[in-house]
């Protein structure tokens, strides 16, 4: 009968499993039994692998059924020991566990003992005597089960977080297709989570909008993103949108002091973002942009190539982030008709290609010279599936967040 037949429902077996639930009844010879009497046994029950050897009920050792009949049958050797006491051919020191051995610790025993502990099996005992023979292919499957019940768990969370994490930025999406006709948002996280995010903010007088690769990626990152989000909307309510280098000085102070990163610090962490922060102004049609190695991508009407505004090279909130760092704070007068965008470095560092290198800003940039004239949500879908052609069987590298906006002409 097998594990799954003989134990507990489900959630009580995994729960806290022992090595009782995988003693086996069985048969078992004494010091008494003569090598001919194991033979008779073994003849009776040939699906055993194992006899276990008790004395006064206590296992003393356990006979190999191949090994045992292949000594057995060599020249001479039955007629030698067939009248002799079976603890000629037994294993004296076979894996014997209490019936209270959690499957972990059987599982490290059963490692320790080497390979006739899987092969054999193992003696399981309740206050010394013997209660059932364990075998190694039970172990390796309640184990099997054991961990695929855990990791069903774990991506039962996973999968929830992801939900918490996708409505965070839903009020985000949500006020970007409100307030701009002519936009693209792509957030693709590597895994379930991710430590991309956006947040976009609507004003009387214009509006917010930011782009941040956290450190990391799944739920490292994920645990990031909730800290900077939540640090990027208190800056905002303290110090408005117009100054998105001051924004910055702010959260990555905030980031440094939750993580514990302050200056001459030594800390285990040393986490932080690369993020665009855009302000603009509706009013004067400037957009403010300042960045943390996040870079801007301008295209103007009639411009052959794509212009690059520089970020500065330096990161918010990492424990090497000095607490006077500052940023710069960008204002671009727009044309009618331009076309900006900004993503996360998970879509410039993916690799893929004949040549399995990185997608890059070369490439970015000619596909949005060659996809200009498409509305932003059709060019924004366009751009990923020249990333996924190019990815081909390359595995995801990184989170990935696209945003991108048209002015009206």
């Amino acid at each position: 009968m097998s594990f799954a037949q003989t134990l507990a429902p489900p959630r009580a077996r995994f729960a806290q499993p022992v090595a009782g639930d995988l003693a086996a009844a069985c048969v078992a010879a004494t010091p008494e039994h003569t090598n001919a009497q194991v033979y008779e046994i073994l003849g009776r029950h040939r699906d055993m692998v194992s006899l276990p050897v008790v004395e006064d009920g206590r296992p003393i050792g356990l006979i190999n059924r191949s090994l045992f009949l292949s000594q057995i049958s060599k020249p001479f050797y039955k007629e030698l020991f067939e009248k002799k006491s079976c603890i000629a051919f037994m294993d004296k020191e076979p894996l014997i566990v209490d019936a209270a051995t959690t499957i972990e610790q059987l599982a490290l025993l059963t490692v320790e003992s080497g390979e006739k502990a899987l092969a054999d099996g193992f003696l399981v005992v309740e206050d010394g005597k013997l209660k059932g023979l364990g075998y190694g292919l039970e172990l390796m499957r309640v184990i099997a089960e054991q961990q695929a019940e855990r990791n069903r768990h774990i991506m039962q969370s996973i999968e929830y977080a992801s939900v918490l994490q996708r409505s965070m930025l839903s009020v985000s999406a949500d006020a970007l297709s409100n307030r701009l006709g002519d936009a693209c948002l792509v957030w693709e996280p590597r895994d379930t989570v991710g430590g991309d995010f956006y947040q976009f903010v609507d004003f009387p007088d214009g509006w917010f909008a930011a782009v941040a690769d956290c450190t990391g990626h799944g739920v490292p990152g994920a645990f990031l993103t909730l800290i900077a989000f939540s640090a990027l909307k208190q800056a905002l309510d303290k110090l408005g949108p117009q100054d998105p280098a001051a924004l910055m000085v702010e959260v990555s102070l905030a980031i440094k002091s939750a993580l514990a990163q302050q200056d001459g610090v030594t800390t285990a962490s040393n986490d932080g973002l690369d993020a665009a922060f855009l302000w603009f102004d509706a009013t004067t049609q400037t957009l403010s942009y300042a960045g943390a190695r996040t870079p801007l991508l301008l295209l103007e009407p009639g411009q052959a190539g794509v212009e690059i505004v520089d970020a500065d090279r330096l990161g918010m909130g990492y424990a090497d982030t000095p607490s006077d760092a500052r940023w710069t704070s960008k204002k671009i007068a727009l044309k009618p008709g331009s076309l900006l965008m900004t993503c996360t470095d998970g879509l410039i560092d993916q690799i893929g290609g004949p040549k399995s290198i990185a997608f890059g800003k070369r490439r970015l940039r000619d596909a949005l010279v060659r996809h200009r004239e498409l509305p932003m949500p059709r060019l924004g879908a366009a751009l990923m599936a020249e990333l996924a052609d190019y990815q081909g069987g390359q595995f995801r590298r990184d989170d990935l967040t696209l945003f991108g906006f048209r002015l009206p002409s």
